[in-house]
C-alpha cells in the first residue's frame, strides 16, 4: 500500500483505547455511562459469523446482531467478495440520470420470493422506508390518515416516530405528523371501527412486535387484510425486523398466508455492511406516485441505489439461499423455544417464551413466593422493566452472551440471534439462561446485589 494511503485499520488499532474517551467527548456521552455502569465497556475487536471477540480476545455469543442486521453473521465471506469486487471495477455508480443494473437485479430477486408484488423502491434505513410507504400511501388514496398499533416500532424519523405510541421516544419532540392513530394490537373491531371513516390511507404493522415480541393471533393478520381491502385502505407489512428469514419463513406474514399491499424490508438485507432499505409495493399503488414523465422523481433518496448496497443486498440474498439459512432459523428457532420453554416450570419468575424462527422473546413476571416477591417490588418502584438487565448483565458477563431487553419498561428479554447460529450454539444459550435464571431465584443472592446497585443508580438518575 503506497505511504500516501490511509491505513484505516492501523488507524482503529491506534485508536481503540481511546474509543470511550472520543464517545464521550465527540458523540454520546450517556451511551458511553450506561455502558460503564453495567459494565459492557470491554472494548470488542473483531466479529465473525455469530461471536464477537473483546480485547482480550474472549469470544462472545451475539444474540443481538446489531438489533438484526447480521442474519448471515458478521464479516460473512461471501458478502466482503461482493463488496470487493464492486469496488475494484470502475462502475458507473449514481449517476442518477441512469437507472441503475444492480438495483434492476436485487429488485428483480427480492420480487421472486414475493411474487404477488410488482415494483420496489429502494431507501437508504428502514425508518427511510417507512417514511416512504407513508407517502406512497397517502399519494395512491388521496386519505390523511395512517393506523398502526399500540407498542409498535417503525423507527425515529418524524413521520415513523408519529405511528408510535411510545412516550420514551416521543417525548420532547412533539407535535409529531398529524392524522396518525394506533389502535391495540391483536384488536379487529378498533381496526374496523378506525378504518370505517374510508379516510384512512393505510394500515400498518409489524407481523410480530418487535418489542415485546407480542405475537399476533391466528385472526388478526388475515383479518386485518380482509378489511383494508373492505374499506380502501393499503395494508402494509413492517418486515425490516421480521422479514428476510428472521422468522423461519422469508416473511413473518407467510405464517398466516397473507399477501399485503406494501412489505417494508431493511435491517438483514444489508448483510451488516451498507445500509439499504427496500419498499416492495403493488403497480396499482406505485404507478399513482410516479404517474407521469415529470413526476418520475416525486420522491426519492440520492445514495438508495448506490452499488455497494445493492451489492451487499444481492450477496445477502444469495448466501441466505446457498446456506438455507430460513429453513436453518426454523429449525433451531424451535430447538431453542422448546428448550427454554420447558425451564418455565420450574422457575417462578419465568413466565412465558414465544416467538418464530430465531426471534425468540423470553419473559418474566412478579413471583409469588414473600422473599422474591419483596425484592421485585424493589425493583420495579425504583424502575418498571429493571429486573431484566439481573439477567442480561449477568449473561454478559460471567457467560459471554450478548443480548437486550426487548423495550423501555419490558420484562421481556428478545433473542435475535444471527440466523446461522450451531446446535452447540443453542446448548450454550440454555444452560447460560438455566444458570441466571436459578440465580435470580436466590434470595438474597449475587444478582439481588446487583439489582441494589441498579435500583440505587436509578434513584440517583431520579434525584
Amino acid at each position: 500500500m503506497p505511504s500516501s494511503y490511509l491505513d484505516v485499520s492501523g488507524l482503529f488499532v491506534e485508536r481503540q483505547a481511546q474509543r470511550s474517551s472520543m464517545h464521550a467527548r465527540h458523540l454520546n456521552e450517556q451511551l458511553v455511562r450506561v455502558l460503564k455502569t453495567i459494565g459492557y465497556d470491554v472494548g470488542f475487536q473483531r466479529g465473525q459469523g455469530q461471536y464477537l471477540f473483546d480485547r482480550d480476545d474472549a469470544r462472545y455469543l451475539d444474540l443481538l446482531s446489531g438489533f438484526g442486521v447480521f442474519a448471515i453473521g458478521r464479516n460473512h465471506p461471501a458478502l466482503r467478495e461482493a463488496l470487493k469486487s464492486v469496488l475494484d471495477s470502475d462502475f458507473p455508480n449514481l449517476v442518477q440520470l441512469d437507472v441503475s443494473t444492480l438495483a434492476g437485479v436485487l429488485a428483480e430477486r427480492l420480487l421472486e420470493h414475493v411474487p404477488y408484488l410488482d415494483k420496489v423502491f429502494f431507501a437508504n434505513s428502514g425508518a427511510e422506508t417507512v417514511e416512504a410507504a407513508i407517502k406512497f400511501a397517502r399519494g395512491a388514496t388521496g386519505r390523511p390518515g395512517i393506523v398502526s398499533c399500540s407498542h409498535s416500532f417503525h423507527g425515529l424519523s418524524y413521520g415513523a416516530l408519529s405511528l408510535m405510541d411510545d412516550a420514551n421516544f416521543r417525548s420532547g419532540f412533539e407535535p409529531l405528523l398529524p392524522g396518525c392513530t394506533q389502535i391495540p394490537f391483536n384488536d379487529l373491531a378498533a381496526l374496523e371501527q378506525a378504518l370505517s371513516s374510508r379516510q384512512v390511507a393505510a394500515f400498518i404493522v409489524e407481523p410480530i412486535q418487535g418489542k415485546g415480541v407480542n405475537m399476533p393471533t391466528d385472526e388478526f393478520l388475515p383479518g386485518a387484510a380482509a378489511l383494508c381491502k373492505k374499506y380502501g385502505s393499503i395494508f402494509i407489512a413492517d418486515e425490516i425486523q421480521t422479514g428476510i428469514g428472521r422468522t423461519g419463513k422469508f416473511l413473518a406474514v407467510e405464517h398466516w398466508n397473507v399477501e399485503p399491499d406494501m412489505v417494508l424490508l431493511a435491517k438483514a438485507l444489508s448483510g451488516g455492511h451498507v445500509p439499504v432499505g427496500a419498499l416492495l409495493t403493488r403497480k396499482s399503488i406505485f404507478d399513482k406516485i410516479f404517474n407521469q414523465m415529470d413526476r418520475a422523481v416525486v420522491h426519492g433518496s440520492t445514495f438508495a441505489k448506490n452499488d455497494l448496497a445493492m451489492a451487499a443486498g444481492i450477496a445477502t440474498l444469495d448466501v441466505i439461499k446457498q446456506e438455507r439459512l430460513v429453513e436453518q432459523a426454523a429449525r433451531r428457532g424451535a430447538e431453542l423455544r422448546l428448550a427454554l420453554t420447558r425451564m418455565v416450570p420450574g422457575y417462578e419468575l419465568l413466565k412465558e417464551v414465544r416467538g418464530k424462527g430465531l426471534m425468540i422473546g423470553i419473559e418474566f413476571g412478579p413471583p409469588k413466593s414473600l422473599k422474591l416477591k419483596a425484592s421485585w417490588n424493589l425493583l420495579e418502584t425504583a424502575n418498571k422493566g429493571l429486573f431484566c438487565q439481573l439477567i442480561t448483565v449477568p449473561l454478559f458477563k460471567e457467560h459471554k452472551i450478548l443480548t437486550q431487553v426487548s423495550g423501555h419498561a419490558s420484562h421481556t428479554i428478545k433473542l435475535l440471534p444471527p440466523l446461522v447460529i450451531t446446535e452447540e450454539d443453542c446448548s450454550w444459550i440454555e444452560k447460560s439462561f438455566d444458570d441466571v435464571i436459578a440465580a435470580s431465584h436466590k434470595v438474597p443472592g449475587a444478582i439481588w446485589s446487583l439489582g441494589k446497585t441498579l435500583v440505587d443508580n436509578a434513584v440517583r438518575k431520579s434525584a
